[in-house]
């Protein structure tokens, strides 16, 4: 059989082999040829195509492991020169832009401080302009392009349909203006006719990011909780994908009950997760006036690092433990997750009394009594940012030839 028909006989596999190599399901070519159930010869095939699209490198003199026997197989890795896509978030404090390429590899980032208007064109406009110079000075080929905001999207329109913590409307197109500024600035000129804009909801970005390269690889139903710069949100993996819900609304978490005379929330009730565990809510309960000079969640997390042993940030600590514990254990009650992993300022209140929370969450949960469920800090910086391209990455992972020109 000739490379070429073995190639053909491959074609439909380069998707499935490159989302392999990506999440690191495949360090071999031997690995590769498992998972994919194909040929020794076809997985070879497919590896070098992919190689020649400038996606993986193959190493084909991999040094033999100690005491191993027979042929040591080829080793597989994206190409840390390759192609990138542009990932993109706002936030309540501003935005960040990034270079990202294969393997969740950020390449080149650009965060932005303003205060968020109203009409969110004019911020996605500064995103998209910092994006196009990262673009400028690494002169990478870009095939993508993709959005997390602090709000819920709804599919398939890609409206933010509740942006509590900036000041946009509800409803505003935001994946329509980002695509329309994108493709203005020219960022997809080398991509072929397959590049995508999209746009998702932060803390599911981060979800889906840690589930593929992070604290989440390997779990079946992964729950993450989450608070960033103003507000808690949550998303859920089940069976390996991100559920989302019928329109993208699911898990709406911050607006939990977890204090019923609690601080008034954004949504019209009272003493919700949203205003109960996020960085403003331990900054008031440690005591301390948040200023303007860098973001509510930097303010909180120096708190905890230079102030740990003061006795109101110890007693905040507990504060938002507690109230975030509670949360978790009616989750864990509904969902029944095989793992629990915490970002933003979750991850820092976790390692600040790892004991107390999941003795909160172990206490007031059914699993969590009958056995316990892991709880982990989220291990990616920046995996809103990463989830965002992983958004971008996926009409390659799909099919490469579509997105790659020719």
């Amino acid at each position: 059989m000739t490379r070429t028909t073995r190639l053909e006989r491959g074609r439909s596999a380069l998707g499935p082999a490159l989302e392999l190599v990506h999440t690191g399901r495949a360090p071999t070519r031997a690995v590769l040829t498992s998972e994919l159930g194909v040929t020794r010869a076809t997985a070879g095939a497919v590896a070098a195509e992919l190689e020649a699209l400038g996606l993986i490198q193959v190493d084909s003199r991999p040094t033999a492991a100690a005491g191993s026997q027979g042929r040591p197989s080829h080793r597989l890795a994206v190409d840390p020169a390759g192609p990138v896509v542009l990932a993109a978030q706002v936030h309540a404090d501003g935005f960040r832009a990034a270079l990202v390429g294969l393997g969740g590899r950020i390449v080149a980032t650009a965060p932005g401080c303003m205060t968020v208007p109203a009409d969110p064109a004019h911020v996605l406009a500064a995103v998209v302009d910092a994006g196009a110079e990262l673009l400028r000075e690494t002169g990478r080929r870009c095939l993508g392009a993709g959005l997390a905001v602090p709000s819920a999207v709804a599919e398939p329109e890609g409206t933010a349909l509740n942006p509590l913590h900036v000041a946009w409307p509800a409803g505003a197109p935001v994946r329509d203006i980002f695509a329309e500024r994108v493709r203005g600035a020219g960022i997809l000129a080398k991509a072929g006719s397959g590049a995508t804009v999209l746009a998702g909801n932060d803390v599911n970005l981060a979800a889906l990011a840690e589930h593929r390269h992070g604290a989440g690889r390997g779990a079946r139903d992964l729950l993450c909780v989450a608070t960033g710069h103003r507000g808690v949100g949550g998303a859920l993996v089940l069976d390996g994908r991100l559920h989302s819900g019928s329109s993208g609304l699911a898990l709406e978490v911050g607006h939990l009950t977890v204090n019923p005379e609690g601080r008034p929330c954004h949504c019209g009730s009272r003493g919700c997760l949203d205003v109960e565990a996020d960085p403003l809510a331990f900054l008031m309960a440690a005591g301390r006036d948040p200023g303007p000079e860098v973001s509510l969640l930097q303010q909180a997390r120096d708190l905890l690092r230079d102030e740990r042993e003061s006795p109101s940030v110890r007693t905040a600590v507990q504060v938002l433990i507690d109230r975030l514990g509670l949360g978790l254990a009616g989750l864990v009650n509904i969902l029944n997750p095989d793992r629990v992993i915490l970002g933003g300022l979750h991850r820092e209140l976790l390692a600040a009394d790892p004991e107390r929370l999941r003795a909160v969450v172990a206490e007031r949960s059914l699993w969590g009594q009958s056995g316990s469920v892991p709880l982990l800090a989220c291990s990616l910086d920046h995996n809103s940012l990463v989830g965002a391209a992983e958004l971008a990455w996926q009409p390659v992972l799909d099919d490469p030839l579509s997105v790659l020109p020719q």
